[in-house]
């Protein structure tokens, strides 16, 4: 298992090699909405893993308070009554 700052090198290498293959889709595709949101995502992931900092000691990978067992028999139907569905919004209403 790798330590954490082997894998911290690891992830900083890949978002490295991402920056680079963004880099290559803007000279191919331009500055395109598409290619500015990569590039920002790209960005925010660097920024994010510099601010991981150390690990806390005695952290390795450890969850903290028991796993919650989760039971595979269906749930009540009832329980979704008058639900909508995500991202569908309501029965009777359409997007713009």
């Amino acid at each position: 298992m790798r330590s954490a700052p082997e894998c911290r090198d690891a992830v900083a290498a890949a978002v490295t090699t991402l920056e680079s293959a963004v880099s290559r889709l803007r000279q191919a595709y331009g500055d395109t909405l598409g290619v500015r949101r990569l590039t920002s995502d790209v960005a925010r992931l660097a920024t994010d893993l510099e601010e991981l900092g150390e690990p806390e000691p005695g952290r390795r990978g450890r969850i903290d308070g028991p796993l919650e067992s989760i039971p595979d028999t269906p749930y009540d139907p009832s329980m979704w009554a008058g639900a909508e569905d995500e991202g569908l919004g309501a029965p009777d209403r359409h997007a713009p």
